[in-house]
């Protein structure tokens, strides 16, 4: 476990994105190309993939681990280097789809059913005890938005799930209508950072007296008739993002892969953590600083003490983000941020 409450002892920093970065023609070529593949199925066009191949740099020989397979965009590009990749979602669809797409890689691609906090068991029921590098792109695909029988989308009315895993777990029309009031207050406070949770879970609390909640549009004329509309985002947009949240553990599986990374890495191996919004990027941002620290200091100490957590090297000085090639041919990825680490070779350390 990392230490809290203690002051960390900065350790070098390798090389920046920026200072090999593509140009943007070339990185648009590399997306416009992608998008024009993705146009095949619904999921959504890979955020970051040029920074992306940079980072994780794969090749033939290497073993790759995708943890957010979704359609397979990010996979496919690294099995066309000749790297063998592992692709893990724990969305029956999206595993059916990447599979089909990427069928002419069966040698070197396998699809596994899970959730990527369950990592080390997967890659262990697989042959695998270590890997070269493991990708996370933690955010909901386009094409399960799109959905309506997702319950993601505040826009479609359909059931309110928004489970990643339709198998099993509470889905969203289950907290809604079963958690406390300082329950859900909580949630939309911490989760979706709405100012205006004491107003809408009052009015939920109201609502869901009368008649339970079972579709989205039910749940986003409520929050609607609380919170004025402002801007370009619709009113549910927050308390639905911390619903998500909330019903698959986002945080907490996020937190549980960072723990377990450096066993399941070789020496030399990477993690790259793509996000879409600040809860996340500060878990990542956080965790990257001290297990990337030789040394730990406390005010008791006469001296720094040695980091037994000390695993990484920072590759990326601060996120890493899209392009103006990009974000004119991915709206998607205007709120992406990449950050990356290098497993250290400790006994050369």
């Amino acid at each position: 476990m990392l230490f809290k409450h203690t002051k960390l002892v900065v350790a070098g920093i390798g090389m920046t994105w920026r200072e090999s970065r593509p140009s943007d023609s070339s990185l648009s070529t590399i997306c416009s190309m992608e998008s024009n593949e993705s146009t095949k199925g619904d999921y959504h066009v890979p955020v970051l993939l040029p920074e992306v191949l940079h980072f994780m740099a794969p090749a033939e020989g290497k073993v790759l681990v995708d943890g957010t397979l979704g359609g397979g965009g990010h996979t496919e590009a690294m099995l066309k280097t000749g790297a063998t990749v592992i692709g893990i979602d724990q969305d029956e669809q999206a595993l059916a789809f990447a599979r089909e797409r990427l069928a002419a890689y069966a040698d070197r691609f396998t699809a596994l059913k899970g959730n990527f906090a369950s990592m080390p068991q997967l890659l262990a029921d697989a042959g695998h005890q270590q890997v070269d590098g493991i990708l996370v792109d933690i955010g909901v695909s386009s094409w399960q938005l799109d959905e309506a029988e997702r319950g993601f989308s505040f826009a479609k009315d359909g059931p309110l799930d928004m489970r990643m895993n339709q198998s099993s777990g509470q889905t969203a029309a289950d907290l809604v209508n079963t958690a406390s009031e300082q329950e859900l207050k909580t949630i939309f406070f911490e989760y979706g950072e709405e100012r205006a949770s004491n107003k809408i879970v009052r009015r939920i609390i109201e609502r869901r007296e009368q008649k339970p909640f079972l579709t989205t549009l039910d749940l986003a004329d409520v929050i609607a008739s609380v919170v004025p509309r402002g801007g370009k985002s619709h009113p549910a947009t927050r308390v639905f993002q911390a619903l998500r949240i909330a019903v698959n553990d986002e945080l907490g599986v996020l937190r549980k892969l960072l723990e377990q990374s450096a066993e399941m890495l070789r020496p030399g191996g990477r993690l790259a953590v793509i996000t879409f919004h600040s809860l996340e990027d500060r878990i990542v941002k956080q965790f990257f600083k001290k297990a990337s620290e030789t040394h730990v200091d406390r005010k008791e100490w006469p001296e720094p003490r040695p980091n037994p957590d000390y695993h990484f090297k920072l590759l990326t000085r601060r996120p890493v983000v899209a392009g103006e090639g990009e974000l004119k041919l991915n709206r998607r990825s205007r709120s992406a941020k990449l950050r990356v680490v290098e497993k250290i070779d400790i006994s050369n350390a």
